[in-house]
């Protein structure tokens, strides 16, 4: 090849570069664009959105719409603001997160390790309930709620994610395990280890990247939820996505929508802080068990 063809391929290469950052770029900003009216809307005045100007950036900068979103003023049996139901949100997240995180390493372990007759069909059954609808669990959960004293609370808010979360975190924890040398625990059972002492020494130091590709996706899902916590929760027990629904339906005369913006971004911070710090864990973790060998 000449230098000339050399040089025109360099110039072409450079050429498609460009175009595709700029592509990613126009792409990436327009998926930024609802953040950027939200955040620049939670700043304003009512004034200056219902003038018409949600674009711009504000000219008189206030933090009065956070605060409203976050207050607790008392409005008939219930609080307006968010600061009650984040509580709520975290004493359900935290316990359901851990518990099916567990679980579910322990089912990936007994799965891949301890195989027993029928082993397969019972991941199949687990597998089967990670397609199963949210709508269809409603009225037998509630049921079982009910039957177990638990309805209303946050308890069973943990138990209803909990079941719906175990499917995912097995299936997560035995796609990883599968790769992980069978040799190694079959070595320390000739040493005399047992069931848990080789879950705790051999299997749960390496399981750390799956680990929080499975708490990152529990803790994304079960915040965001909506559907179980408006069906099972009590009015003590609502997560921060019910009592943002309610802060903008409990809006009388003229919607303020600078402060239903600054509840949504509240709402929504705890899951971007987590793929924020946590991000590249998480797409690291994905990829630690794709490849066998």
């Amino acid at each position: 090849m000449s230098a000339v063809s050399q040089d025109t391929a360099v110039k072409t290469s450079r050429v498609a570069q460009v175009f595709i950052y700029l592509t990613l770029v126009l792409f990436a900003l327009f998926y930024l664009l609802p953040l950027y009216v939200m955040l620049t809307n939670s700043l304003k005045p009512l004034s200056e959105i219902t003038g018409g100007d949600m674009m711009s950036l504000p000219r008189a900068l206030t933090f009065e719409p956070w605060l409203s979103a976050w207050a607790t003023a008392q409005v008939g049996v219930s609080p307006t603001g968010l600061r009650p139901y984040f509580l709520n949100s975290i004493l359900m997240v935290v316990p359901a997160v851990a518990i099916s995180t567990v679980m579910g390493a322990l089912n990936g372990y007994i799965l891949t390790k301890w195989r027993f007759r029928g082993d397969t069909l019972l991941f199949g059954l687990m597998l089967f309930s990670c397609f199963i609808p949210f709508q269809i669990v409603l009225i037998p959960m509630a049921r079982m709620l009910g039957l177990m004293g638990i309805a209303g609370t946050t308890q069973g808010l943990v138990l209803v994610h909990v079941v719906y979360g175990i499917g995912f975190s097995t299936l997560y924890f035995r796609n990883y395990y599968a790769s992980f040398p069978t040799e190694l625990v079959r070595a320390a059972m000739i040493d005399g280890a047992g069931f848990f002492r080789i879950f705790w020494r051999i299997m749960l130091p390496v399981s750390g990247p799956i680990a929080v590709v499975t708490i990152i996706w529990q803790f994304t899902n079960i915040w965001n939820d909506f559907l179980f916590g408006a069906s099972f929760a009590g009015l003590n027990a609502m997560p921060m996505t019910v009592a943002l629904n309610n802060l903008v339906n409990s809006s009388t005369g003229v919607r303020e929508y600078n402060v239903h913006f600054a509840g949504a971004i509240m709402a929504a911070l705890p899951t971007l802080l987590v793929y924020i710090v946590a991000g590249r864990f998480f797409v690291r973790g994905l990829m630690a068990g794709s490849v066998k060998g």
